[in-house]
């Protein structure tokens, strides 16, 4: 690694620390003035206020860092041209590719950081916020029983169930129907329970019945105070996905679940959409590299637009982004577009963007 090649790169950090500082305190700080008089009605002191608002800052972190990134290399770019450093080191035949790579380099590194905050860190946090603002800001007492938002689930190629409420941690469901149809899809089963427990790998239906429907119209009622079950979703399913909670899933459980109901034919249009999302979205910081090179170098291909109008066009930029990036992911959860490519599209329409832009710098 070279001194110029350093030089370039503590420059850019040093920008960037500072407009994701900025940032950051701007974010945090309408935040927290948008919640605290909600927060200051509860009998609670100042601990678990700041503690609430200490692990929002990993998922506040994940959405400034590129806005962050596009601004720090616009604004970079812009000193460099002003103080003439870009025309001394075009004179000296240092390429355009080897001026850049510092802020390259940088934008990589992130990504691997941003990546690491979607697929654990966040999801983990977010959840812990949530529960230190249930319980301890809002005095609220801890859920025995939870409500699902979803509370229908399709766990084989014919066969549904309806829940009516499931405990915290998802180990134990209450209130289950499980709609047994046909190859005409006619329902020829169903089974109600009381409650179903998970323990040793499976699940267990408690005080319940089973009624049989024949092709001759006549039913057949039975009852039983226990039952092994086939279901093939977990406790941690439950306690997440079904009550509508996905974007406190881990990578690693959003996996496992689709892995254990897509063979059934089970469609994830939201969930795997949201999970290619989270997926491309680190990558963002690269892609706003490519851009930010683009519009800084765009009019001479050594001059850069003043500080200004480097932040004005990095608002536009990250407006067009975020807008993009937003009618995709609706897109893609209503099922208008396939998960993978409405995780992704954003991404590649301005990476395209970024790399048009940068054939027209003058090299």
């Amino acid at each position: 690694m070279t001194i110029l090649f350093r030089y370039i790169l503590r420059e850019y950090a040093k920008i960037f620390s500072m407009c994701f500082a900025g940032l950051m305190t701007i974010y945090v700080v309408i935040d927290f003035f948008e919640k605290i008089r909600r927060f200051l009605r509860y009998d609670t002191g100042a601990g678990p206020i700041l503690i609430y608002f200490a692990l929002k800052i990993p998922a506040i972190a994940f959405q400034v860092v590129p806005f962050a990134v596009l601004v720090a290399t616009l604004l970079t770019l812009g000193l460099l041209a002003r103080n003439n450093e870009i025309t001394a080191l075009r004179s000296c035949g240092v390429s355009l590719l080897w001026m850049t790579s510092p802020f390259l380099l940088f934008a990589s590194f992130m990504s691997v950081i941003l990546l690491a905050f979607s697929s654990s860190i966040i999801p983990i946090a977010s959840e812990k916020a949530e529960e230190v603002r249930l319980v301890h800001i809002e005095k609220k007492p801890v859920p025995l029983t939870i409500t699902p938002t979803q509370p229908w689930a399709r766990i084989g190629t014919d066969t549904l169930m309806q829940i009516h409420g499931i405990d915290t941690g998802g180990a134990t469901i209450h209130g289950i129907r499980i709609f047994h149809f046909n190859q005409a899809f006619q329902l020829d089963q169903l089974v109600e329970a009381e409650m179903a427990q998970y323990s040793a790998g499976h699940w267990t239906l408690l005080n319940g019945n089973r009624r049989l429907f024949q092709p001759d119209h006549v039913t057949e009622l039975g009852t039983f105070a226990e039952q092994p079950a086939a279901i093939p979703l977990i406790p941690d399913d439950f306690s997440s996905s079904l009550t509508g909670n996905s974007e406190t899933m881990t990578f690693g459980e959003i996996r496992n679940y689709v892995g254990r109901l897509q063979p059934e034919g089970m469609p994830f249009s939201r969930l795997l959409t949201d999970y290619y999302a989270r997926l491309a979205f680190p990558l963002v910081t690269v892609i706003m590299v490519l851009v930010g090179i683009a519009l800084a170098l765009r009019r001479s291909g050594v001059r850069g637009s003043g500080m200004a109008a480097g932040i004005g066009q990095a608002f536009i930029v990250g407006f067009c982004y975020w807008t993009t990036h937003s009618v995709s992911i609706a897109l893609g959860r209503g099922g208008a577009l396939a998960p993978m490519l409405a995780g992704w599209m954003a991404n590649i329409l301005f990476a395209s963007f970024g790399l048009y832009l940068l054939l027209k710098v003058r090299h």
